[in-house]
């Protein structure tokens, strides 16, 4: 690495001072440094603090912070040390492309006085990259008659690296007909050509084939390489030839896609195939493939994406136009992009502070650059702040601004600003990008606590009786401080008296309030009244207080309590009782008279349910139902009752509440497996699994299960109400093929409930019956089988009622009983049966 280094020699350094309210600034030549790429993070660049001439503890004082122009961190400031070391593993191709030199440039900003310096830095390349040619392999057609020394203009290779690490040589692998010249272009790049140096015969050869490698100028170099396909063609007299040798066209930044740029024309004086010309980009770079595309047949240019005038601002397109025979000739397009207002303006915070103390005026709160990437009208800027806000924007160097307060700030009057900063371009149309910012004003001490009133009067019944022992708080209006933090109230104080002392409490908001403490009895015989001073004072240095007078009226109290009859109650209540039924009544006494001996009854801490379920008359102590019992949700209740007489003191009494249990739940079945069909001939096969439950409890909750008794089915119980259905004994589906069977659950209440299941079984067929017997089957598996038997009419000729007589056996005549054969025809026939 190497430092070009800031001279801070005093007599050569140039500063442009900007002066107002005391804020110096001030813009110094560039630094220039260097850091080869690819270099791991950490690594040492240069000390700043020895480049600018400062300590390392001025430049902490002083707040040195490094900011680049792309607002990205690529480097960080060790200001103990003033070492500036890379923040990344910088790699040259994404930063600058092909670009060289490839700089960034960034700024060191200091404080007190504001001082802004420029620098730049160089990533040196590192040959990292290959060449890389765009084709794998390239066709060339060559006329047999081509003269020797005739040059073939070759694509080049593309090399990411820049400098000597790019392409510097090419070579060919070794033949008779050809050797390669390296030439320059007019772009400071050199390219291949290919030199004929022996006359070609196509009748004796008709294709060459040669390796193209490309070797860049690293140490060792690095290659690539392509085919280079040489196909002999015989003579066509006439190459194409353009109209011109370079077009000029523009086109105007965020075009739509498709749109024609320009169209190039080539002719060609021969005639047929060899007059055919297809056009082609030639030797042109991925990124001009990547936005123009060329119609083969019509020479139009038009684009394959959108043109951005800020990354690259014009292109030079290479075409080839080549006719039938394989000639071609070659233009040039150079396309001109023309801006438009496309970016807004961009806003870069250097420093920002959120925070700023009242009574503070001309306080820096941020440091910022704006830049708009557009060009000309596009790219000039004006920026803003509200009109009706006391702070105020200066501009510094460079698109440099500092927001500042315009005067002295009070939090009491408004505690936060919320401030946006309008950057506006004067393009067309008007583009603009706003920042906004929150201030917060912080405290001083410059309130003192205050109270609402300058006196208060506290009513304190006398406590000279068991009933009230000494320690009873009062709660005291509290003070307000419009400071906050450390400034704002912090502790009470009371002039010295017998019978109080001062504690403070902060409630849930943090509102800090007094308590009254008493210490010693009151008695009203001996004292009616006492006055003392409340101070409140804040947590300033020196702290500031407020006061206010405090007289404390010594009241007659209420000597006794309300007393119940009874401290537990405890009744019974059946689970259907109608709403409104009168549940019990509570009573309670109280020895004091008038207001004092006035009693109010209440539920005392009942929850939600208890309260939607009775009410209790304040007056009489009945205590009625409200809402339906179940004794299968709750079985009982506990409710405390409260007697409150009209001085506010108050006796306790519980209630215990049972609710008494009713049949009123059917039994459920609960079916976990049903089997059905099941086949014939299967003793005792469970055909159902089920369980029984109900809600009530005792005899209502008890349960038998039965099924009626002329089934072949029998109930087995299990575990926990759990049933079997299983077959008595086996079934013949050919005498009953389906059972409907009716389970029925009946409960020991009173008055008894039931509930009854239904299923239906049915039957399937198994292979139980044998060859010489008729038996209709269905579709159970069986095979079919036929056989022959003889048959008569059992009646006259007219009817068709048949009798089986026997099986059919070959050489035995067939007789009818009572009939002779012939005299009736239809009998003795034989016919099959299928089974």
């Amino acid at each position: 690495m190497e430092s070009g280094g800031f001279h801070c020699n005093r007599q050569r350094q140039v500063l442009l001072l900007f002066l107002f309210g005391g804020l110096a600034m001030a813009s110094s030549e560039f630094g220039r440094y260097s850091v080869t790429e690819e270099t791991e993070r950490g690594s040492f660049v240069v000390n700043l603090a020895k480049d600018l001439g400062l300590g390392t503890k001025e430049l902490v004082a002083r707040g040195a912070r490094v900011v680049s122009d792309d607002n990205k961190q690529y480097l960080i400031l060790d200001t103990l040390t003033g070492d500036l070391f890379t923040n990344e593993k910088l790699d040259r191709e994404k930063l600058c492309g092909p670009t060289e030199p490839c700089m960034l440039y960034f700024q060191i900003l200091l404080d007190n006085p504001f001082q802004i310096y420029q620098a730049e830095l160089r990533v040196r390349d590192i040959n990292d990259h290959s060449p890389v040619f765009r084709d794998k392999e390239t066709v060339i057609k060559i006329l047999e008659n081509t003269a020797e020394g005739t040059a073939f203009r070759l694509e080049r290779a593309q090399d990411s690296d820049g400098g000597l690490n790019g392409v510097k040589n090419y070579t060919i692998s070794p033949n008779y007909f050809f050797h390669i010249k390296i030439s320059d272009s007019d772009e400071g790049m050199i390219y291949p050509e290919l030199v004929l140096d022996m006359a070609l015969d196509r009748e004796k050869e008709q294709e060459v084939s040669l390796t193209l490698t490309a070797l860049d100028g690293g140490s060792p170099p690095r290659s690539g390489t392509t085919t280079i396909h040489i196909v002999i063609l015989d003579v066509n007299d006439n190459a194409p030839k353009f109209s011109q040798e370079i077009y000029n066209a523009q086109a105007t930044e965020n075009s739509p896609v498709g749109s024609l740029i320009t169209k190039v024309s080539a002719g060609d004086v021969d005639t047929g195939v060899y007059a055919a010309i297809s056009y082609s980009f030639f030797d042109v770079s991925e990124d001009i493939l990547t936005t123009f595309q060329i119609n083969s047949f019509s020479g139009e240019i038009s684009l394959r994406v959108l043109l951005d005038y800020e990354m690259v601002k014009s292109y030079k397109i290479n075409i080839q136009a080549i006719d039938g025979g394989g000639l071609s000739a070659r233009c040039m397009v150079l396309v001109e992009v023309l801006d438009a207002n496309d970016n807004p303006p961009e806003l870069i915070m250097s420093s920002l502070s959120n925070n700023i103390a009242e009574n503070s005026p001309e306080t820096v709160l941020a440091v910022f650059r704006i830049k708009d990437r557009d060009s000309g009208e596009n790219g000039k800027m004006d920026c803003h702040i509200q009109d009706n806000l006391p702070f105020v924007l200066r501009p510094s160097v460079e698109n440099f601004y500092i927001l500042m307060t315009d005067g002295a700030l009070d939090r009491e009057s408004q505690s936060e600003y919320n401030i946006t900063i309008t950057v506006r371009d004067m393009g067309t149309p008007r583009l603009q990008t706003q920042h906004n910012i929150t201030v917060l004003v912080s405290d001083v001490n410059d309130n003192a606590p205050a109270f609402s009133q300058s006196a208060y009067t506290l009513l304190v019944r006398e406590n000279n009786s068991p009933a009230l022992p000494v320690g009873a708080v009062f709660l005291l209006e509290s003070a307000t401080d419009l400071d906050v933090g450390i400034n704002a109230l912090r502790s009470y104080m009371i002039s010295p008296n017998t019978h109080f002392h001062i504690k403070m409490r902060v409630n849930p908001d943090n509102r800090k309030y007094p308590e009254l403490v008493l210490d010693k009895a009151l008695d009203y015989e001996e004292q009616s009244e006492l006055s003392f001073i409340l101070t409140a004072l804040d947590g300033g240095s020196p702290p500031k207080s407020g006061t206010a007078s405090v007289r404390v009226v010594v009241v007659d109290i209420n000597d006794n309590s309300p007393e119940f009859e009874q401290p537990f109650y405890e009744v019974t209540i059946p689970e259907n009782s109608s709403l409104g039924s009168l549940v019990v009544t509570v009573s309670a006494w109280d020895s004091d008279s008038g207001k004092n001996g006035e009693i109010l009854y209440a539920f005392s801490q009942a929850s939600e349910d208890i309260r939607k379920t009775f009410e209790i008359n304040k007056k009489s102590g009945e205590v009625g139902l409200i809402a339906s019992l179940d004794f299968e949700k709750t079985e009982s209740y506990s409710i405390i009752i409260q007697a409150t007489d009209g001085g506010g003191l108050f006796g306790k009494s519980t209630i215990r509440i049972q609710v008494v249990d009713v049949n009123d739940n059917v039994p459920e079945v609960a079916v976990s497996s049903i089997t059905s069909p099941i086949p014939e001939n299967m003793p005792e096969m469970v055909v159902m699994v089920f369980s029984i439950r109900d809600r009530d409890s005792g005899d209502n909750g008890r349960m038998i299960c039965s099924i009626p008794d002329d089934l072949p089915f029998v109930l087995k119980s299990s575990v926990e109400n759990y049933y079997t259905l299983e077959t008595e004994s086996s079934l013949d589906r050919e005498s009953h093929s389906e059972y409907n069977i009716t389970i029925t659950v009946s409960d020991m209440g009173t008055p008894r409930l039931q509930t009854q299941h239904n299923i239906t079984v049915l039957v399937s067929d198994v292979n139980d019956n044998f060859p010489g017997h008729l038996v209709d089957v269905s579709g159970a598996g069986t095979l079919s089988h036929s056989y022959q038997y003889e048959v008569c009419l059992s009646g006259d000729a007219g009817t068709d009622e048949f009798k089986f007589l026997k099986p059919v056996f070959p050489k035995f005549p067939l007789q009818c009983p009572g009939k002779e054969m012939e005299e009736n025809p239809n009998i003795g026939h034989s016919f099959g049966v299928n089974i």
